[in-house]
């Protein structure tokens, strides 16, 4: 059955006109990725509608229109709250969306909640320390070395060849250019210096199934021994990805720890789990995006999709669905 579909979207190049900084709209999409979502949907028999960012949809639910599912990949401008605005708007009249609540949205954004919430389940994730100035920079007494990162950005953001800490003498200026830049609390970690994999789930309860289990691999132009923006964005140059099998152990692993990370924090649809190994391969809960990227070319979801033999149309089809018999 053909659906009547409105695209939720922050479009990176309108906030750029609006005098946005580069950095600010690191998280939001190009055209390119619209239109792939667009056409993906078309092709699947549902009639699509742009409708924007979340204050879009908030004016258009106002004057009482309504789909019959708001396909949603806004990420929000500012606060760590920003992910479960489209999410919240939705709920509060009553229109079927995708992906998960404003909860999960808002919580998982956090990432040292998420950790707490994770690590009192029993489940491993890094060793961490929150930093809110300078003087508990000065105080942290985690094992070197050390990974930084903002406590609530998404896509990478914040996170450089500067970001891993070896020396006690870098902490209080590392510290000091990532508040500067983000004006917020700092995520300090001990790093993990192991494999790297993260992990496509769709689907709800019983029903939630891994797409794969994508190994990142840093080649050796890459910034740094980390999944960095710079990274990210060079992926061709930097970065490999490896596409694990079941008979591998670590594939076996991952598939468990993420599976039971996503239903911990009751994730619906689609998500993806990022994992690391200590220095012993004991895999460890980096963070989770319940809304993961889906740009048919360059997101970690679809590129695993098409290792797995998974076409982006399919992906997104099994999203809608997911959705869809929820409602």
């Amino acid at each position: 059955m053909g659906l009547f579909i409105g695209l939720c979207y922050d479009l990176k190049a309108e906030y750029l006109e609006a005098g946005f900084s580069t950095t600010q709209v690191m998280e939001f999409d190009d055209e390119k990725t619209i239109i792939g979502l667009e056409n993906a949907l078309g092709d699947l028999g549902h009639e699509v509608e742009r409708i924007g960012n979340g204050r879009e949809l908030a004016r258009r639910l106002v004057q009482d229109d309504h789909w019959d599912l708001i396909f949603n990949i806004a990420e929000g401008i500012k606060g760590r709250s920003r992910e479960a605005q489209v999410p919240a708007i939705c709920e509060l009249f009553a229109q079927p969306y995708t992906f998960s609540d404003p909860l999960t949205c808002a919580l998982t954004l956090d990432k040292a909640l998420a950790k707490n919430i994770v690590r009192d389940r029993g489940l491993p994730t890094a060793p961490f320390i929150v930093v809110n100035n300078i003087a508990e920079a000065a105080n942290i007494s985690l094992p070197m070395p050390l990974f930084f990162k903002p406590l609530a950005e998404g896509s990478s953001k914040g996170i450089t060849g500067q970001s891993l800490v070896k020396e006690k003498s870098e902490v209080i200026t590392t510290y000091q250019a990532l508040y500067s830049q983000f004006q917020q609390p700092i995520l300090v970690e001990t790093f993990l210096p192991g494999r790297e994999v993260t992990v496509g789930i769709i689907g709800n309860g019983s029903n939630a199934k891994v797409v794969g289990v994508m190994e990142v691999i840093f080649t050796d132009q890459a910034e740094t021994d980390a999944y960095t923006t710079l990274n990210k964005k060079e992926y061709l140059e930097r970065v490999a990805y490896k596409l694990l099998v079941n008979s591998e152990p670590l594939e076996m692993a991952a598939q468990e720890l993420a599976l039971a990370v996503y239903h911990i924090f009751g994730c619906r649809d689609a998500a993806r789990v990022d994992l690391r190994c200590d220095a012993h391969g004991v895999l460890h809960f980096l963070e989770i995006n319940p809304l993961p990227g889906l740009d048919h070319i360059y997101s970690d979801l679809p590129i695993m999709g098409r290792l797995a033999g998974v076409t982006y149309t399919e992906i997104i089809s099994a999203i809608v669905n997911a959705a869809w018999q929820r409602y």
